[in-house]
């Protein structure tokens, strides 16, 4: 019997220079696959991923190249080891990079409308200084009493990544963030943090982006789920580009509900393999289950990943 995996997918944050590029150096695959998505978008992959630039900071390519090099991590996996995850989970862009693993989006599809989401959340918050803030060491009930507190003084912060247990990032005006710091602080925060981002991301200050967006899914999503993506709006699985349709322009104004599932599905597998760059939702998964936990970056850790799942069965 197989080890029973779900498929996880990092989202902004996750992003350096190099990453992929040894998938590149070592694989015909990724070679056409960057390629691909080059000749689809216009973007100089090969340049925006190995070598130094400022445009990868910027997220109309932050998301585009995080799903790449997801999407060539997982197509390099499936093809030396092809298994059916139980479900699929990703953490915002993510969520996208585990629909074209489960084959609900054609992949160099996936680029192009990823592309589109990051221009149309830059275009949300243009003209406005927003950021996002990370609350270390404070419960989601305290978290969630002084976001609501200060919004009825007139602030604009929202909870919106709920990535473990005592860390919540928010998101909003970057003044007003400023001066939640001091009150996350006074309530016993361990550390309240900007996060180096240019835009303020599940919140409504994105409501603009969500009905165009929903006009390109309409485009590219297919009805053809191989197995369930786990929605970041509700923490439920989903098989259907209906439910898709609904849920992913939600996404854009809605709290990731990450640990919530992680929590709820942990029961139902034998391991995590992590598709993309940095490890980041190993690193949060560390709280929350006592699973293995594989990350599939570069072509060792592929190899590693498949001898340790092998081991698993």
């Amino acid at each position: 019997m197989s080890a029973k995996c779900a498929f996880l997918f990092p989202g902004q944050g996750s992003q350096a220079v190099g990453m992929g590029e040894d998938f590149f150096n070592n694989s015909d695959v990724a070679k056409q696959m960057i390629a691909d998505a080059g000749s689809r978008t216009g973007i100089d992959f090969e340049k925006l991923l190995f070598t130094e630039n400022d445009d990868l900071e910027k997220t109309e390519f932050t998301q585009p190249a995080i799903l790449l090099v997801s999407s060539i991590a997982h197509t390099l996996f499936e093809n030396a080891m092809p298994i059916r995850p139980v479900y699929a989970l990703g953490h915002s862009l993510g969520e996208f990079s585990a629909l074209v693993s489960v084959g609900a989006i054609d992949v160099i599809d996936a680029v192009e409308l990823v592309n589109l989401r990051g221009k149309l959340m830059a275009q949300a918050c243009e003209g406005q200084d927003v950021g996002m803030l990370v609350s270390l060491g404070l419960d989601d009930t305290t978290v969630e009493k002084i976001c609501d507190e200060q919004r009825a003084a007139g602030l604009k912060v929202w909870p919106v990544n709920y990535n473990a247990e005592g860390q919540i990032v928010i998101a909003g005006i970057k003044p007003d963030l400023q001066k939640l710091e001091p009150i996350l602080k006074e309530a016993k925060a361990r550390r309240a943090m900007l996060l180096n981002m240019s835009v303020a991301s599940h919140c409504p200050l994105l409501e603009s982006a969500t009905a165009p967006l929903a006009e390109k899914l309409k485009e590219v999503l297919r009805d053809e789920f191989s197995a369930p993506v786990v929605s970041n709006v509700t923490a439920e699985k989903y098989n259907t580009k209906k439910e898709a349709l609904e849920l992913l322009p939600r996404q854009l104004v809605s709290p990731v509900l990450y640990k919530q599932s992680i929590a709820k599905f942990d029961d139902e597998v034998d391991c995590y393999i992590e598709f993309g760059h940095g490890g980041v939702l190993k690193g949060l998964n560390r709280k929350a289950t006592k699973k293995p936990h594989f990350v599939v970056s570069d072509m060792a850790s592929l190899e590693a990943a498949i001898e340790g799942i092998g081991a698993l069965a």
